[in-house]
């Protein structure tokens, strides 16, 4: 039996960016619902934020910078990223990022996670797609611990 999705998911990124509050980092916005094979998220980071080198072992992500700039470093690559750029990182690969002096705010998008399973652990490691739930909103720094509560740079509380 083939399904149908009933209903299309229309958000204005515009709108969530400006009705963020000031200064606010982390994502703005999550594409919701059960029956989606996507996952997609809004993020901003803060001038100069970080998220710290990291390895997505799973799955590709396409990432658009819809405001601000920044750049991404992957291996031993940098390249700048610029509003309006696409930025494909492919799964296994080592990335970074890091916003320009007045932030960045980008769009990502890949396939659905699995939900989780008992699986044997990469030889190298490795970390979820979505590391948000571990981005500071505060200072936009990433928690190495997976299982920390507060920011260990400016001691906001980290999303649940």
């Amino acid at each position: 039996m083939t399904h149908s999705p009933s209903a299309a998911a229309v958000t204005d990124l515009d709108a969530e960016m400006a009705g963020a509050p000031a200064g606010a980092a982390g994502a703005l916005w999550r594409l919701t619902g059960v029956q989606r094979g996507l996952d997609a998220n809004l993020v901003r980071l803060g001038p100069g934020g970080v998220i710290a080198e990291h390895t997505e072992p799973a799955l590709d992500v396409l990432m658009i910078v819809v405001q601000g700039s920044g750049r991404v470093t992957t291996g031993e690559e940098t390249r700048p990223l610029t509003l309006h750029s696409a930025a494909w990182l492919a799964k296994g690969s080592r990335r970074s990022l890091t916003a320009g002096p007045d932030g960045m705010t980008y769009l990502t998008v890949h396939t659905r996670r699995p939900g989780l399973g008992v699986t044997s652990a990469s030889p190298e490691g490795g970390e979820a797609a979505c590391l948000l739930q571990r981005v500071c909103p505060d200072c936009g720094r990433l928690a190495a611990e997976r299982d920390a509560r507060y920011c260990a740079r400016c001691g906001g509380p980290l999303p649940d």
